[in-house]
């Protein structure tokens, strides 16, 4: 017996020197691969900028208008404008096989479409944009907002690191204020009009709504942090297309599942937050993870779409 489990132990022993050897191995390739890439594409993106730089000779305010404003606009009205072709057309089909609810905004109603676009615009000129005016100032303040070097990769991944929990715990209780009741019936109400969202009424909302939820969690992490004005413009983007797939009822194949959000939209009191951790520490996603839409909550790799691999259970006759 005790050369048996002599034996196992040596068997062990070299199964898992192996293992971590060959990790090891693979680890620092990747590493060393992904290293060399970032330091030629760096040279590229530092060249690119200095010449974005002085092509304004350096006008702080205006690169931080095109930068913060600008760039992140025009990633939400470009990819919701894709979108929305399929909300209202119906085309093309292999997007809305994705759909979440079945049967809803099959096509979507131009009427209410119309007055989402409207508001979403009122939201970005009229309080984004104004809202901007004081973050340049403290933006200038930092003094690196503007410098004419580039961060780092590994500091913008800290970064957007830090800024994604910032995001999390402000959006989270700030969201969880506009649902008591007298806040609900009288600001947030308006944003869940829509019980079947779709990508533009992400920012679909009343103005203090967008101030406390939309706005603020986003710019708070790069006001801390003293960013530089290219992280800025990469996380406001990031953080709109974002927003935008939650609220956008098709789960696609590759991109993150909306299926957290879109259940709030159908349920209201459920998946507060974004990334989700702050709902399960307060329990307040239970009713969500007994259902089928917890089951699809996950990156789509196939091409089949989940409502039909991961059903709704019909429902019973009363």
């Amino acid at each position: 017996q005790e050369e048996k489990l002599w034996d196992a132990i040596k068997i062990t022993a070299c199964v898992l020197g192996t293992g971590l050897l060959i990790f090891t191995a693979l680890a620092n390739s990747v590493s060393w691969y992904v290293q060399s890439i970032w330091d030629t594409s760096a040279h590229f993106w530092q060249s690119t900028w200095l010449k974005f730089y002085y092509r304004y000779e350096g006008d702080e305010w205006t690169i931080f208008l095109l930068g913060a404003a600008l760039v992140p606009a025009l990633a939400f009205w470009c990819f919701n404008g894709i979108l929305m072709v399929a909300d209202v057309t119906g085309k093309p089909t292999f997007i809305t096989r994705y759909r979440i609810q079945l049967g809803k905004n099959d096509p979507v109603d131009t009427k209410k479409l119309r007055q989402a676009i409207y508001t979403a615009l009122c939201n970005q000129f009229l309080i984004s944009l104004p809202m901007l005016v004081p973050m340049f100032y403290i933006m200038k303040w930092w003094g690196n907002t503007f410098s004419k070097d580039l961060p780092t990769f590994q500091w913008f991944l800290v970064e957007l690191s830090f800024f994604t929990l910032i995001e999390e715990i402000l959006f989270y209780y700030t969201h969880r204020l506009v649902h008591l009741p007298l806040l609900y019936k009288h600001i947030h109400k308006k944003h869940h009009e829509w019980t079947a969202p779709i990508g533009v009424v992400s920012i679909y909302a009343h103005p203090v709504e967008h101030i406390l939820s939309n706005t603020l969690p986003v710019m708070t992490g790069p006001m801390v942090m003293g960013s530089h004005i290219v992280s800025i413009a990469a996380w406001f983007s990031l953080a709109l297309i974002v927003t935008s797939i939650s609220h956008c009822g098709y789960h696609l194949p590759l991109l993150p599942s909306p299926e957290f959000h879109d259940f709030h939209h159908l349920k209201f009191n459920q998946c507060y937050g974004v990334l989700g951790v702050l709902d399960y520490l307060h329990g307040t996603d239970t009713v969500f993870r007994q259902t089928n839409a917890y089951k699809r909550h996950r990156v789509l790799l196939s091409l089949t779409p989940l409502s039909e691999s991961i059903p709704e259970e019909p429902k019973r006759a009363q």
